[in-house]
């Protein structure tokens, strides 16, 4: 059986993107509680811009958004490939195994440190080791809760427009159901995040949340379509990989799995 499941094609693309989907999502999380400046990166002045009342905003991002766009692309390619049971179950799995790693990161916070290590950063102008690693890994539980519900509630929306879109389209028009889903499910996730973590955890007005949400989207925007091109590559490489006929049968098949979710493709060998 396992020889079966290793020498199957299509079984190693799923597992790899699924693998990569988890990995990047984990990530992106850890790296979240950096911000930087979208400007000063390509050494521009801050867009000082107002919506809703309130000034002064500028491209001030979470260092998260560097990978969720990727996070996108994968969920648009588990879709057209393995459908959408394929999509919410990664989605789910990632969701427990970020939970999980917060549920590490605060146990090892709440461990009780020697004092050698606590002053063992002297020499990087690291003061306390315990209050950097508590201040990187330890994350508030507004934050946690909003991020890891905006990214199951987009997954989820990502997923039925996409196939809307392609039950519309056909097999053609790839970049629009792709960028389509990406758009409307990065709106969402762009606005819950914020709702969770800041208007109910922090009570931002709704402006500021409104204002905020609407900074995070027109970058997620414009990634988005900048990285349709990708989508084409990767479509691309696993096509030629699996095989064309058998690419078929697997774009065929997720539109149309059994009960079990499982798609009925022969090995590609």
């Amino acid at each position: 059986m396992i020889k079966n499941i290793i020498s199957d094609k299509p079984t190693k693309v799923f597992l790899f993107i699924a693998a990569f989907f988890v990995a990047n999502a984990l990530i992106a999380e850890c790296i979240g509680g950096k911000i930087f400046s979208l400007e000063a990166l390509f050494g521009l002045p801050p867009a000082d811009l107002s919506l809703f009342g309130e000034n002064n905003l500028s491209f001030s991002l979470t260092c998260g958004v560097l990978l969720w766009p990727i996070e996108f692309i994968m969920t648009d390619i588990v879709n057209e490939y393995f459908g959408i049971k394929a999509v919410r179950r990664i989605s789910i799995i990632a969701v427990i195994l970020i939970s999980y790693a917060f549920l590490m990161f605060y146990l090892a916070i709440h461990t009780t440190p020697p004092e050698w290590w606590i002053n063992s950063g002297t020499d990087k102008n690291i003061p306390n080791m315990q209050d950097a690693f508590s201040g990187i890994f330890g994350q508030g539980m507004w934050i946690i809760v909003g991020s890891l519900c905006a990214f199951l509630f987009s997954q989820f929306i990502d997923v039925l427009v996409f196939h809307r879109i392609k039950k519309a389209t056909g097999d053609k028009w790839i970049w629009l159901r792709a960028t389509g889903s990406t758009m409307v499910s990065q709106l969402v996730d762009s606005f819950i995040v914020l709702f969770i973590a800041f208007k109910l955890g922090s009570d931002w007005s709704w402006q500021k949340v409104l204002a905020i949400c609407m900074m995070n989207y027109s970058y997620k925007f414009f990634m988005a379509i900048l990285l349709t091109p990708i989508i084409y590559l990767i479509e691309n490489l696993i096509d030629n990989y699996v095989g064309r006929d058998t690419a078929k049968k697997m774009k065929r098949a997720a539109m149309g799995q059994d009960d079990d979710g499982f798609m009925n493709i022969p090995a590609a060998g």
